[in-house]
């Protein structure tokens, strides 16, 4: 099983830390901090371990902010930090230094190549609006990818972890970032614009079909990667201007022969089927399948096929799998899947997800046939 995200805020993450303001602050009580902050860590989760060893570093560092942010951008300067280490750095700066937008923001370009400051940021997008974003346009011209990337994941309206930040939700002020990476040269960078992108058509997907269409009409060395990962949300909801902007004509194409390995599966198994589909137009077949029960309906990427002409077929097969996860409940019961072809479903089969067999005992299994 792998490690916990949480266990990776620990005695060894503290110490680089601690190793790294000492070199720059020989005054730094190298021993009292990291004292206080593995006491306790245990039973924390990995946010409150953050927060915990930033609180730390605080009573360590009993500075004015400006100084203390000094001696934090001299501790990034060494090279030695990574995403562990150096994110209560990062945490420090986002709860001391409101008062003091230019240092805090420099503190965070400095560590962003070694911890990315995309949570840190936002409480400054907060409260010091405009003269953040400006800096953050900074960000989007420099030559270092890290900040590049910060300038589009600390603005995302949606940003996974991190609290709201209320003017972000709307369409506008962001733009201008995107437009500014969306053909960068980092593909770390450009994912993050497509993420960005994504969290906006969640709640305003006509500007993000904007967007994305005066995207495609300029052009650009990635344009059709990015706007395909951006228009994700928008392709498993089917909608039509998102299919057409990558070339697809929305409800062509038909499903055929859809079949399951077994119609029985059992928990921590997977459901494999084969399905045939035909193109009802030329151009792209985007491909969907969806999973559904009671209440839930969830979409996958099936994959994507050019047809050279109307009636061009392809068999595609595919596994999924019903691994129990911590962030989601698979119940045992009856399913549904849907094969979906350009934005319609063109195929229906039923299946049943059962309790996982005693060792040796198999669960009795049957094909239902489809339902086209």
């Amino acid at each position: 099983m792998a490690q916990p995200l949480k266990d990776m805020i620990n005695a060894r993450s503290v110490s680089v830390l601690a190793d790294g303001l000492a070199a720059v602050w020989p005054a730094f009580p190298r021993a009292r901090f990291a004292e206080r902050a593995e006491a306790g860590l245990g039973p924390l989760e990995l946010k409150d371990r953050v927060r915990h060893v930033s609180a730390a570093l605080h009573d360590a560092l009993p500075l004015p902010y400006p100084r203390a942010a000094e001696l934090a951008r001299a501790c990034a300067a060494r090279g030695e930090l990574d995403l562990w280490s150096g994110w209560p750095l990062t945490d420090h700066t986002a709860v001391h230094g409101l008062g003091h937008l230019e240092e805090a923001m420099a503190t965070l370009a400095a560590i962003t190549p070694y911890s990315t400051g995309e949570f840190a940021v936002r409480p400054y997008l907060d409260r010091h609006r405009d003269d953040a974003l400006k800096i953050m346009y900074s960000w989007a011209e420099s030559p270092d990818e890290h900040l590049r990337r910060l300038a589009s994941e600390g603005s995302r309206p949606r940003l996974p972890w991190a609290g709201r930040v209320g003017w972000l939700m709307a369409p506008g002020p962001t733009l201008p970032l995107l437009d500014l990476l969306r053909d960068d040269p980092s593909e770390y960078v450009r994912r993050s614009v497509a993420n960005h992108v994504n969290d906006l058509a969640k709640d305003h997907p006509d500007a993000a079909l904007a967007l994305l269409a005066r995207w495609v009409g300029s052009g650009g060395s990635h344009v059709e990667r990015v706007v395909r990962h951006a228009a994700r949300g928008l392709l498993r909801a089917g909608h039509p201007e998102a299919l057409e902007l990558l070339g697809a004509t929305p409800g062509s194409g038909s499903a055929d022969a859809l079949t399951l390995d077994s119609a029985v599966v059992p928990v921590g198994g997977s459901l494999a089927f084969t399905v045939t589909v035909t193109a009802g137009a030329p151009g792209p077949l985007l491909l969907k399948y969806a999973v559904r029960r009671a209440g839930s309906r969830r979409v996958f990427h099936l994959g994507r096929r050019e047809a050279a002409a109307e009636g061009t077929a392809f068999t595609v097969r595919k596994s999924h799998s019903f691994r129990p996860v911590t962030t989601r409940n698979e119940p045992p019961g009856p399913r549904e899947l849907d094969v979906i072809v350009n934005g319609r479903v063109a195929a229906t089969v039923p299946f049943t997800l059962v309790e996982a067999a005693p060792a040796g005992q198999a669960a009795n299994s049957s094909v239902s046939p489809p339902t086209v």
